[in-house]
């Protein structure tokens, strides 16, 4: 179980500090991870599709991300809690981060060449046939994706974390480092994702399997790949581990005959009410997260520009609205990044509980505006180019470029909150991040399961989602607000420091 606090006279000598510089450094792959998330969420819901999934299951292969999540980021942060940084030439951390990464490359190949490799197994390539090879090949694929995904980020996170030694208000400067850099993944790999030319730079990427739109997102991971290995090799070899983070959890488990999962929900038992609100608040965040991640671009392009990827006469109106809708989300990067710089001097001001609160009550606000937006466009009449009027175009494309700053602020905040809460309950930095990441896995099991029939239940469209969303963004802005108040963050903060002795 995890072990009681100990005295500040039993604690060590406080080890000099990690410089800025460094930390910036160490969150780089955040970089690389982000732009094959970014194409992984603005492209892959269409390609499924395209496929033969229809619609009301497309939400079904997201399962695959929270399942893998569910336990692979835990058990990746058990096992690099375990590690004495001496242990191993690239510490506790960097090990699961490299790997993680080289899983992501193998991954993101076989997406990009699942049509291919499916035609190979047989499959009827017929425009509006059903692939089951590529089909199969994919979920593969996007499987391993997922789960190189939760290796890499959940060590990361938690290697922030060492390297601020706990101290709440680097640790918010690291996250919003970590922040920017997927800001700066995201401008990448949306803008990768809305420019529909990379079949010509490219041109062996486009073969009788694969179409244009397909040798587009298979260019787009090949790119991928490259700014991966890069940015990388920057967190893994630019920043050396200092060996006393950790060493006495590793060298002294106390629970290292315990079965994983005991000691996961069994440390449930030791959380303080603050650590059950940030967990709370996560998972209502996340309700509110996920129908917008899923539909985001697949909602630009049936509902605003009226396509769909099933009808071979309208796949190219479709094809039009994702790659707005991509355009939307690479502006959101901007925001996201701005206000990952500015974040910090807003939580110092407000309070992170408020400024949380805030920005999902914000959430909720764009949800509810794509909703009036959809009622619009469905009762408007459009020229007959089929092309939709420009004043939608813009309000949905602003709707996408303000939900950045909320998102900005669900990247950061909730890591930070969780690293400095759970400090005192003897819980290593990697576990404790996995059980974080279970608030945010088991809400997007919920909307996998439930988002596609309910959407059908109202007639097929993504409006209810967009509902639900607006609904949960809501709550959670309130119990931000009400349970993680400014004074109480901030004498947490107090008696904390007063008992580590951590410097400010």
């Amino acid at each position: 179980m995890p072990r009681r606090p100990q005295t500040a006279a039993a604690a060590p000598p406080p080890a000099r500090k990690v410089p800025l510089r460094k930390l910036l450094r160490a969150a780089s792959v955040a970089c690389g991870v982000q732009f094959g998330w970014a194409l992984q969420l603005s492209l892959l819901t269409p390609y499924v599709q395209e496929l033969g999934i229809p619609h009301a299951f497309a939400s079904l292969v997201w399962l695959c991300g929270p399942l893998s999540g569910l336990l692979v980021q835990p058990l990746v942060g058990h096992l690099s809690d375990r590690i004495a940084p001496a242990a191993s030439p690239l510490g506790r951390r960097r090990p699961f981060i490299a790997a993680g990464a080289a899983s992501i490359a193998a991954a993101v190949l076989t997406v990009g060449f699942s049509a291919d490799l499916g035609r190979l197994f047989g499959d009827d390539v017929t425009p509006g046939s059903t692939r089951l090879g590529a089909i199969c090949v994919y979920l593969v694929g996007f499987w391993l994706l997922d789960v190189g995904n939760n290796a890499t980020q959940g060590p990361c996170r938690a290697f922030l974390a060492d390297l601020t030694e706990n101290d709440p208000r680097r640790t918010r400067i690291a996250n919003a480092y970590f922040s920017l850099f997927m800001a700066l993944g995201n401008i990448l790999g949306y803008a990768t994702g809305a420019y529909s030319g990379w079949y010509r730079i490219f041109p062996f990427t486009v073969t009788p399997s694969c179409g244009i739109s397909c040798a587009n997102l298979k260019s787009a991971f090949l790119l991928d790949i490259i700014i991966l290995v890069v940015t990388t090799y920057i967190t893994v070899a630019s920043v050396q581990e200092p060996q006393s983070f950790g060493g006495d959890e590793a060298e002294h488990p106390s629970t290292e005959q315990e079965a994983f999962l005991w000691e996961l929900f069994g440390s449930f038992r030791y959380f303080t009410l603050p650590v059950w609100m940030v967990l709370i608040v996560t998972a209502l965040t996340w309700i509110g997260w996920f129908p917008f991640i899923l539909f985001d671009t697949d909602w630009m392009g049936r509902e605003i520009y009226r396509g769909s990827p099933e009808n071979p006469d309208e796949t190219q109106k479709y094809h039009d609205g994702v790659r707005m809708g991509s355009l939307g989300l690479m502006l959101n990067s901007v925001v996201l990044g701005f206000t990952s710089v500015v974040l910090e001097k807003l939580c110092r001001k407000w309070g992170a509980g408020l400024v949380w609160g805030v920005s999902n009550i914000l959430m909720a606000l764009c949800f509810v505006a794509m909703l009036v937006i959809t009622y619009v466009a469905k009762n408007m009449d459009y020229p007959p180019s089929g092309v939709p009027p420009t004043g939608i175009v813009v309000a949905s494309i602003v709707v996408f470029t303000i939900l950045g700053a909320p998102l900005a602020i669900t990247y950061s905040i909730p890591y930070a909150m969780a690293a400095s809460r759970v400090e005192n309950l003897g819980l290593g930095q990697g576990l404790a991040m996995g059980i974080l990441n279970l608030a945010i896995v088991i809400p997007q099991v919920i909307v996998s399961l439930g988002s596609g029939p309910w959407d059908q239940l109202f007639g097929g469209g993504n409006a209810p989602a967009f509902a639900v969303a607006a609904g949960a963004s809501f709550m959670g802005g309130l119990v931000a607000i009400l349970g993680l108040p400014r004074a109480r963050i901030a004498s947490s903060t107090s008696r904390r420091g007063g008992r580590t002795g951590a410097q400010r």
